[in-house]
């Protein structure tokens, strides 16, 4: 009993946690998939030396690699972007 209580407030945590950052998830998968493949595919997200080590260091590199691939987005479409990264790969709180 103490071990399912845990577990779902647990997951009650992370999904709020998740759902606190601005944004549109499905939005952000849309743009990510134009906008983001052409020059890498998820494994970069996933790899045990991953350079994005946290919330800010997730909206920096976006910054950056929209700039390097000159790509505008406004700031809904960036909230959107970080949104569906980090409920997708990142998990950061």
């Amino acid at each position: 009993m103490k071990r399912t209580l845990f577990a779902l407030v647990t997951f009650a945590v992370g999904v709020s946690a998740h759902a606190a950052l601005p944004g549109d998830s499905a939005q952000g998968k849309r743009l990510h998939d134009a906008n983001c493949m052409g020059c890498h595919n998820t494994s970069v997200y996933t790899r045990k030396d991953r350079r994005i080590q946290s919330l800010d260091g997730l909206h920096q590199q976006l910054n950056d690699c929209s700039h390097a691939a000159k790509v505008k987005f406004v700031v809904e479409e960036q909230r959107s972007v970080v949104k569906y990264l980090n409920e997708q790969f990142y998990k950061f709180k």
